[in-house]
């Protein structure tokens, strides 16, 4: 009897590592490569749908929707180089101290690296920030995190903007307020 008992333990012991083995290796198999294409392509385009509600909900000052889209670790930093928490975004949304009117978005994409969607685009905007006209093209970077429940949060946004190019040493771009023409040297 005790050889039999011996001898069924030693199968269960066998049979469960067997399992774990192969639980282990199907984990280590799908998540190697990333998710499945068809689902790459649902993530991509649900990321792309959220970059819609969140320009709709900039320019409507809809603080319950950003809520919703903000993690609560959010981290932006602003087009003025400013960084806010997702609890001084909403409130610059409430107070209406950043009015965005135009929001028009071009050469967007979405790279996913697991459960992390990384949005860079170009955007032209138009509004005002404390009062002060705000108008330009600025390049961003919006990341989202997908939660276990399946949701995409905002956890970090950084805008930069696009302005005239570099000069070499030397050379000089007109400034606004410059006028058109060269001054002549005096004689």
């Amino acid at each position: 009897m005790s050889l039999q008992v011996l001898q069924f333990r030693q199968f269960r012991f066998v049979l469960r590592l067997i399992a774990v083995l192969a639980v282990t290796t199907f984990t280590l198999t799908t998540f190697a490569d990333g998710p499945h294409p068809k689902r790459k392509d649902q993530y991509k385009h649900q990321v792309e749908k959220l970059e819609e509600v969140w320009r709709i909900a900039q320019l409507n000052g809809d603080v319950d929707a950003m809520d919703k889209l903000l993690s609560d670790d959010y981290v932006g930093i602003t087009m003025s180089g400013q960084v806010v928490t997702k609890m001084q975004q909403l409130d610059r949304m409430r107070k209406r101290s950043m009015v965005l009117n135009k929001i028009a978005l071009d050469d967007v994409k979405v790279k996913l690296i697991g459960t992390t969607a990384i949005v860079t685009s170009r955007a032209e905007f138009e509004g005002t920030d404390n009062g002060a006209p705000m108008v330009g093209n600025f390049r961003y970077m919006r990341v989202y995190s997908r939660t276990l429940s399946g949701t995409w949060k905002i956890t970090n946004f950084e805008a930069t903007r696009v302005g005239p190019p570099v000069s070499s040493p030397g050379e000089r771009h007109p400034r606004p307020g410059d006028s058109a023409e060269t001054p002549k040297p005096e004689q």
